[in-house]
């Protein structure tokens, strides 16, 4: 046995209940039908001539009804005589390649088939202007292009930065369909200035560039749409921070102030462009962004196979296992963190044997006294916490919180042969 294994093979594992966590679940019940009436009240026709070639951008988030949404919107634009098509809209992501891009949307199920409409993947852009401050603004060549462009995303609280427009339409804009070179050029001053260099490039770009309207959603705490908005882009600017504010609100949390240890069975760019949302795990890639619990230490174990190794966000976490690195590809992760100029969570956290060494050293690391009285709770992933693992010292706290209900017996973890969670 190795040396790590001798320094934490006594550290106790507290025994865990399950837990509920309750949260407004208020969400669209049909999609498809909101959507079209949200295209029917708007005027969005008027700007829709026929035979208009007008690109969809689509992001590579894992946006609730996404393929609905999508299809939805080509039908509605084929009904007037147009002809869309798709353009990957997400920057660097998809290991900053065409064909990577458009693989990205086939694995959300953004398909040609599924959608009616084609894809058009290209890294090729333009520069359209610039910033006072010297910051070039580019244009995915194909949409520049086309007659018109339509955007689809959710509007949500962004992970390394706070302002009054975060992750949503207008950084959709500035860096989605900024592709690499428009990512890289929105992260160059760093997140410090992005609350304000990402909607001052949005605002460019719909001054210059064909934007017909886009479909605004925001979701729930389980994820599932809960409002569905259609902006033209005269609104985009005025709506979107009010749509911040729901989106803050609806915004699912881990209900405990404090944290010795938490357990995160996966990450992956399918969950978070930070591989896990930090607004739940309170651990940041930057210092311009809060909010969430305060975490002792962290413990990462695998990643989800949709993520292609993309491993970015392990860096913040303080263990991993050594599976989680033998599929990490390196290439894939360290682009993201060339990219957005934060290579912190490109990096790779202490990795241990298996996930029963990782738990270990971390209830070891956490800074108590008494390691059987450590705070652990236990999550599958971030956006799935509407149930969760939470250890026996805790059950004060779920007793007297209105939110929560223990929901099983006590037990221990069930470790394999190898010592990984079963």
């Amino acid at each position: 046995m190795s040396i790590l294994y001798d320094l934490v093979k006594d550290i106790p594992i507290p025994k865990m209940v399950k837990v509920k966590q309750h949260f407004d679940n208020e969400q669209i019940e049909d999609v498809t039908k909101q959507l079209q009436e949200a295209l029917q009240k708007k005027e969005v026709h008027k700007g829709i001539k026929k035979d208009m070639e007008i690109a969809v951008a689509v992001g590579s988030r894992g946006l609730d009804r996404l393929v609905e949404t999508t299809k939805v919107t080509i039908d509605y634009l084929k009904q007037h005589g147009a002809r869309p098509f798709i353009v990957p809209c997400m920057g660097s992501h998809g290991g900053a390649t065409s064909h990577g891009q458009k693989a990205v949307l086939e694995h959300l199920g953004v398909t040609e088939e599924a959608v009616g409409a084609e894809i058009r993947s290209s890294m090729e852009v333009i520069q359209i202007d610039e910033l006072e401050n010297g910051l070039p603004i580019y244009v995915d060549k194909l949409a520049s292009e086309a007659d018109g462009i339509v955007v689809i995303n959710r509007v949500k609280p962004h992970t390394a930065f706070r302002g009054p427009v975060e992750s949503g339409i207008m950084k959709m804009i500035s860096i989605g369909l900024g592709k690499q070179k428009g990512a890289e050029a929105c992260h160059q001053l760093g997140f410090k200035y992005m609350a304000e260099n990402v909607p001052a490039m949005a605002k460019i770009i719909i001054d210059k560039m064909p934007i017909l309207f886009a479909v605004a959603t925001v979701e729930n705490a389980f994820d599932r749409i809960a409002l569905l908005e259609v902006l033209l882009p005269e609104e985009i600017e005025q709506r979107e921070p009010e749509l911040q504010k729901i989106a803050k609100q609806s915004l699912p949390k881990l209900f405990f102030d404090q944290i010795d240890v938490l357990v995160i069975d996966e990450i992956g760019k399918n969950i978070s462009g930070d591989g896990m949302d930090p607004n739940i795990t309170g651990r940041y890639p930057t210092p311009y962004a809060y909010g969430g619990p305060d975490v002792s230490k962290m413990v990462v174990l695998d990643l989800t196979k949709q993520t292609e190794g993309n491993a970015n966000g392990v860096g913040t976490a303080d263990f991993t296992t050594q599976k989680l690195v033998d599929k990490m590809n390196r290439e894939v992760t360290y682009a993201n963190g060339l990219t957005s100029t934060v290579v912190g969570p490109t990096h790779i956290s202490t990795a241990m044997t298996n996930d029963k060494t990782a738990i270990q050293a971390a209830i070891k690391t956490c800074n108590i006294l008494d390691f059987t009285k450590a705070r652990v709770v236990r999550i599958k992933n971030t956006l799935e916490i509407g149930e969760i693992e939470v250890s026996e010292n805790m059950l004060e706290d779920i007793e007297k919180h209105p939110y929560l209900e223990r929901i099983s017996d006590l037990y221990e973890f069930t470790f394999d042969c190898s010592d990984d969670l079963v």
